[in-house]
């Protein structure tokens, strides 16, 4: 099997369930009950697209006040890159269209069943394909992962891409077959604790309804708002806070916006 050694192993997010007892994370108050604060930010209902030339970036002092709502209930994440860009980048295409269990279990097979990237790279596609068939579309992604791990080419490593720029490093990574910024987010924040921030689904969802992201922008554009309004050294920490809070609270159907302890700060955008 793949050698360890120090090397971290899934789930590198923090998982839905930890929290008091994960030495990972601060441990957090109780949510402050909302308050009658008046709202900021664009007032739009239902889906809805606002032009560029229409759209205002979010203020430096909201951004600021969002963030201590949200360490005031989900606590302060430690920033813990664990230095091992392939692994994150294969941990990646493992979680697209799944969960996190199913996902952590093919990459857990995988790596029990190779004993490098190498041998990854070499086998045949049907042995790769059942590795990782718990984590679904297994045929897609294993020849995903072969292609990415032949572009690569030799040596088989990513390490030199802690020396780069984030600009520098996103363009090789979304060089690669089938490699979009999410996934390049995912590999130069968690392996090497650099300023990029992945915008997920959940992250997608919670920062356009809290008026962060302009509504109707593609993804693309989702990544580079995100960049310019988070303080540097706060991409760790906000990423993982707006991914929670959209697990717990701000979920894509009926959102408990009753209970939201961001509600006076939340215009509630594309919220029908």
């Amino acid at each position: 099997m793949l050698n360890r050694g120090t090397r971290w192993t899934p789930s590198r997010h923090v998982p839905e369930g930890r929290g008091r007892g994960d030495p990972g994370y601060a441990a957090p108050v109780a949510p402050p009950a909302p308050t009658p604060e008046r709202r900021t930010g664009p007032q739009v209902r239902g889906k809805a697209t606002i032009a560029r030339a229409d759209w205002r970036r979010p203020r430096a002092d909201r951004i600021a006040r969002l963030r201590g709502r949200l360490q005031q209930v989900y606590g302060t994440p430690v920033e813990r890159p664990h230095g091992d860009p392939i692994g994150e980048l294969i941990l990646t295409v493992l979680s697209q269209s799944t969960n996190d269990r199913n996902r952590d279990i093919a990459y857990l097979s995988l790596t029990d069943r190779f004993g490098s990237w190498e041998d990854v790279r070499d086998a045949p596609n049907g042995l790769v394909e059942e590795a990782i068939r718990r984590g679904g579309i297994s045929k897609v992604k294993s020849a995903r992962i072969q292609a990415i791990l032949e572009a690569i080419g030799e040596p088989l490593s990513l390490e030199h891409l802690r020396e780069l720029s984030v600009r520098e490093a996103q363009d090789e990574l979304c060089a690669l077959p089938g490699v979009g910024r999410k996934t390049a987010a995912c590999v130069l924040l968690f392996s090497f604790g650099m300023d990029d921030i992945p915008v997920d689904t959940h992250v997608s969802r919670v920062g356009t309804r809290l008026g962060l992201f302009r509504p109707g922008a593609p993804l693309e554009e989702l990544h580079d708002a995100m960049l310019a309004f988070t303080p540097a050294g706060a991409a760790w920490e906000l990423h993982v806070n707006l991914l929670r809070h959209g697990r717990r609270t701000c979920a894509a159907q009926r959102p408990a916006c009753g209970d939201c302890a961001l509600r006076s700060l939340c215009p509630r955008v594309a919220v029908d």
